[in-house]
């Protein structure tokens, strides 16, 4: 039996982000996910949502099922 895989290029959050220090966050997603690191990419609420400017992902970890994923936020669009 093989392991389920979600490549993305675009990091949705819904909002689920939560702040460690100024512009470093950590978001936790439903199985396994993988995302380009250490290279500027696009970050949403939702996959319909504007874009609210481009993040660089520091590191991703799987456990039990779940993705974390710690990030910087290197621009941002605009505001809420």
């Amino acid at each position: 039996m093989g392991m389920g895989l979600e490549l993305n290029t675009t990091l949705v959050t819904k909002g689920k982000e939560v702040r460690k220090e100024d512009n470093l966050f950590q978001l936790q997603k439903d199985g396994y996910r993988l995302y380009p690191m250490h290279t500027p990419i696009e970050i949403r609420t939702t996959k319909k949502s504007h874009s609210r400017g481009y993040a660089r992902i520091e590191k991703i970890q799987w456990h039990e099922g779940r993705t974390t994923i710690s990030y910087k936020l290197i621009s941002l669009n605009r505001t809420n």
